[in-house]
C-alpha cells in the first residue's frame, strides 16, 4: 500500500538523521538521573527521622506528575519541529516530483507521513512512562491511578501538535512551522492556566477565553487529562488544598476532560489532517 510505503520511508529517513537515536540518548540520561533521585529520596531525613512511607508516596507522586510535565513539553514540542519539514523539505529538494508521477496520491503522502510521525510519538511516549513508572515503582513503591491513561493522554497531546505542524508544512517553511507550533503550544498551556484562575475568581471572561483556546489547539486540555491520571486522591489530602484552591494550581485538577471535549479533540486530528490533505493537493509544485 502506498501509505504504508510513505510510512516506512518517513521512519527510515528519521533513523538515517540520528533524531531518534539522539532523542533516546538524551532520554536514557533523564532516566538515569531519575533513578540516581529516587534512589536517595528514602534516605533524606524529614524532621531529624526517617521519612515516613506516606511522606515518600506523596513525594513521589509529586515528582513524577512534574516528570511527566517536562516529558509532556518535550513530546509536543519534538513533534512539532519532527512535523514542520515532513512536506515543505521534500518540496524543496523536489523528491515529491519524483514521487508523484508514479501510483502515488497526494493524499498517500500526507497520511503516510503523518501514521509514520505519530507512531513513533507514540512509542516513545509508551517507553518514557512504562520506564519512569517502573522507576518509580521500583525505587519509592509507588505508581499513579491510571498510568495507561495517563500514556494516552500524553502522547494524544503529541499527536495533535504533530497534525497541526504537518498541516503549517503544506504552506510554510520548517523554521515557520515549528516556531508557530512551539508559541501557540505555550499560549493555549497559558490560557489553560488562566482559565483555571478565572474559575477560582468568577471571572467568566477569562474562562471563556480559556474554553475558546482549548477548543482551537486542545493540548491543554489533554495535558489536564493526563494529570487526572497521575495524581493520586491522597496528594490532594495530603496537600490540605481546598475545592476552590485545587482548581486554581496548574499541577491540581479535580475531575477528568469531559466527553464531549474528548470527541472535539479526536475530530480536531481527523479535521485538521484533512486540512493538511486538502492543502497539499491544491498547492502548486
Amino acid at each position: 500500500m502506498p501509505v504504508l510505503t510513505i510510512a516506512q520511508l518517513t521512519l527510515r529517513e528519521m533513523l538515517r538523521r540520528r533524531v531518534v537515536l539522539a532523542a533516546f540518548a538524551l532520554t536514557l540520561l533523564v532516566f538515569a538521573l531519575t533513578a540516581w533521585g529516587f534512589q536517595k529520596l528514602p534516605d533524606l531525613p524529614c524532621g531529624g527521622q526517617p521519612c515516613s512511607p506516606t511522606v515518600l508516596r506523596t513525594v513521589a507522586a509529586v515528582f513524577t506528575i512534574l516528570l511527566m510535565f517536562m516529558f509532556s513539553f518535550i513530546i509536543a514540542l519534538g513533534a512539532a519541529f519532527l512535523a514542520a519539514p515532513a512536506i515543505c523539505s521534500d518540496i524543496d529538494s523536489g523528491i515529491v516530483l519524483a514521487m508523484l508521477p508514479r501510483p502515488i496520491r497526494r493524499l498517500d503522502v500526507v497520511v503516510g507521513k503523518w501514521l509514520a510521525l505519530a507512531a513513533l510519538i507514540a512509542v516513545y511516549t509508551l517507553i518514557v512512562c512504562a520506564v519512569e513508572f517502573g522507576i518509580t515503582h521500583i525505587f519509592l513503591d509507588y505508581l499513579p491511578p491510571n498510568p495507561p491513561l495517563a500514556a494516552l493522554f500524553i502522547a494524544w497531546e503529541g499527536i495533535v501538535l504533530l497534525t497541526f505542524a504537518l498541516a503549517a508544512s503544506t504552506r510554510l517553511g520548517p523554521i515557520a512551522c515549528g516556531i508557530i507550533g512551539v508559541v501557540l503550544f505555550g499560549v493555549a498551556w497559558v490560557l489553560g492556566v488562566a482559565q483555571q484562575i478565572g474559575l477560582v475568581f468568577e471571572n467568566q471572561t477569562v474562562v471563556n477565553i480559556g474554553a475558546i483556546a482549548s477548543l482551537i489547539l486542545p493540548t491543554d486540555g489533554l495535558w489536564r487529562g493526563a494529570l487526572y491520571a497521575l495524581e493520586p486522591a491522597a496528594l490532594l489530602a495530603a496537600g490540605g488544598a481546598t475545592a476552590r484552591a485545587q482548581v486554581g494550581n496548574p499541577f491540581m485538577i479535580g475531575g477528568p476532560p469531559t466527553t464531549p471535549f474528548l470527541i472535539w479533540a479526536a475530530l480536531w486530528v481527523v479535521a485538521v489532517l484533512g486540512l493538511a490533505v486538502y492543502s497539499f493537493q491544491r498547492r502548486d509544485l
